[in-house]
């Protein structure tokens, strides 16, 4: 319990996992590869386009919260975050405005906190990318894929 041992000591508790509103699966493992679905933040977090409604900082709030949700869907189809060997991609979607071009600082919210929380396992190649709309308006969306290991 090595991972959940350092989310507690950054004070960072996993929200609940998120469920699927439309017709596909949250996750799938293949082999020792876990596919992460694209994830969104919370209800309660901040909406809208940065660089428009939003602020850097503010989007890359809504980031590390996407991170914690995506830990909270790993620890769901692992049983145990320990299991994490590494992440291995990370695919940042950043709802913004057509003239924003910050997209990745927005993004490391959430490579910040694979970092904070798994050390050099969070370390993982990356896309940032800028798009006209997400779903609901949400600021940020990231898809993940992770290499899966034994565990501690």
């Amino acid at each position: 319990m090595r991972v959940e041992a350092r989310l507690q000591e950054l004070g960072l508790a996993l929200p609940e996992p998120i469920r699927p509103v439309a017709n596909y699966v949250r996750f799938v493992q293949t082999g020792t590869l876990l596919f992460i679905s694209g994830t969104g933040p919370g209800p309660n977090a901040p909406a809208g386009k940065v660089g428009a409604d939003l602020t850097v900082e503010q989007g890359y709030a809504v980031a590390r919260e996407v991170g914690l949700a995506i830990l909270a869907t790993a620890k769901d189809a692992l049983g145990d975050l320990d299991r994490i060997a590494r992440v291995v991609k990370v695919l940042g979607m950043v709802n913004c405005a057509p003239d924003f071009g910050d997209q990745p600082k927005v993004i490391n919210g959430c490579s910040d906190l694979f970092v904070e929380v798994l050390g050099d396992a969070g370390r993982h190649t990356r896309s940032a990318v800028g798009f006209v709309a997400l779903p609901n308006q949400i600021a940020v969306e990231i898809e993940c894929t992770i290499e899966v290991g034994g565990g501690q």
